[in-house]
Parts: structure tokens; C-alpha cells; sequence
């Protein structure tokens, strides 16, 4: 399916189950992304990890629902405690298969989003990894002159955040030196094409989930 509309297809569901409370919807939404994510052949080690990071928030909602309310309520606490799972799983399943370039191309071609503004995100996917290498250089030179800088000194992201200016600046002057003009029509060098089939599926999945939630 276009990212554009898988994108849409689980903001919506996310809307709906956020203003409708139903267990049984949200397990049904959990095992199909389980389903989707294994035929899609998504490693174990990702697989377990899907499943076990968002246990603590999940537990979190259900313990302060179940144990530490005041009234008890067991399909409450279970409903919102799933609900994180949904939510996780559903963003997996447009993550697997997409990569940030896809997307952030897919939703300036199909939603018409402006160019500033996906190039802006790419930038920004693309200088993590710099700036967490700089992080740890900016670490190994503050202990070189005697100088421990924790996870949480003020100092160290100063200093990062002096480094990012730097390096926007940097990132600036070479997508301009590369003809990038803002507000100028660009030539698309990767289309991200929106078909009849893709408009079907999510017809169908959408009808198919209102459905499940009318009847349950």
C-alpha cells in the first residue's frame, strides 16, 4: 500500500480506538499486526522487541487502573493497557516496510506537503547519527582534559547543541550549492505512485474495521 495511505489508514484507527473503548477491537488490531509483521518477515530480536519494550507502559496503565484506583475496573484497565500495544504495532507496520525517504516523499508527491518541509525531516533523520557520534566525541575530549560529562550535564549539550548549529549551517549551504531553491517547482527523482488498488485496500480495511467496531 502507498505509505501516504497506510499513514492515514492508522491515524484513523488510532483516532477511532482512542474515542471508543473496546477490547476486543484493540485484539483483533494487535493480532493482525502480529500477523502482517510475521509475513512480512520481520526478524525475532525485533519481533521481541515490539512486544517487550512497550510492556512497562502498558503494565504502568493497568496497575494504576486495576490495583491502585479506587474502583476497581479489570476491562478498563485491560482496554487501555492493550491500547498501547496497538498503537506500537500499527506505527511497526508502516515502519517495516518504509524507509524515511519513502514516506517523507510519499506525502510531499500524494498530500502535496511542502518540499521545505520534507526535506527539512530527511535532514533532520540523516544528522542523528552525526550528532550522536559528536555527542561521544564531545564525551571523550571533555575526559581527556579531566572532565566527566554525564548523560544529564548542562554542559555536554550545550556543547551538542553548538555543534548542531554548526552543522544546520553546514546542511544549509549544501542544499544550496546542490540548487535547492525554497518554493520552486522540483523534478522527482523517486515517484511514489498512488494506484486504484492502493485507494481499495484501504477502503476495505477501513470498512472492514468500522465494521468490526459497529458489531462489537
Amino acid at each position: 500500500m502507498n505509505p501516504s495511505l497506510e499513514f492515514l489508514l492508522i491515524f484513523i484507527i488510532s483516532l477511532e480506538l482512542s474515542i471508543k473503548n473496546n477490547l476486543y477491537i484493540n485484539l483483533i488490531v494487535i493480532a493482525f499486526a502480529l500477523v502482517y509483521l510475521v509475513i512480512r518477515r520481520i526478524s525475532s530480536k525485533k519481533l521481541f522487541a515490539l512486544i517487550a519494550i512497550p510492556f512497562i507502559p502498558a503494565f504502568t496503565i493497568f496497575a494504576t487502573l486495576f490495583w491502585f484506583n479506587g474502583k476497581s475496573d479489570p476491562y478498563n484497565a485491560w482496554s487501555l493497557a492493550t491500547r498501547v500495544y496497538v498503537y506500537t504495532l500499527t506505527i511497526a507496520c508502516l515502519a517495516h516496510d518504509t524507509t524515511s525517504s519513502q514516506f517523507a516523499r510519499s506525502l510531499e508527491q500524494n498530500f502535496h506537503l511542502p518540499s521545505k518541509f520534507t526535506y527539512g525531516v530527511l535532514a533532520a533523520l540523516n544528522i542523528i547519527p552525526q550528532m550522536a557520534s559528536a555527542v561521544k566525541q564531545i564525551r571523550v575530549a571533555g575526559m581527556m582534559r579531566g572532565m566527566y560529562l554525564s548523560f544529564w550535564s548542562p554542559m555536554l549539550y550545550f556543547k551538542a547543541i553548538l555543534v548542531a548549529l554548526n552543522s544546520a549551517d553546514n546542511l544549509a549551504q549544501g542544499m544550496e550549492s546542490h540548487g535547492y531553491t525554497e518554493g520552486q517547482k522540483r523534478s522527482v527523482i523517486e515517484v511514489v505512485p498512488m494506484t486504484k488498488k492502493d485507494w481499495l485496500i484501504f477502503a476495505l480495511l477501513l470498512a472492514l474495521f468500522n465494521l468490526g467496531i459497529f458489531i462489537l
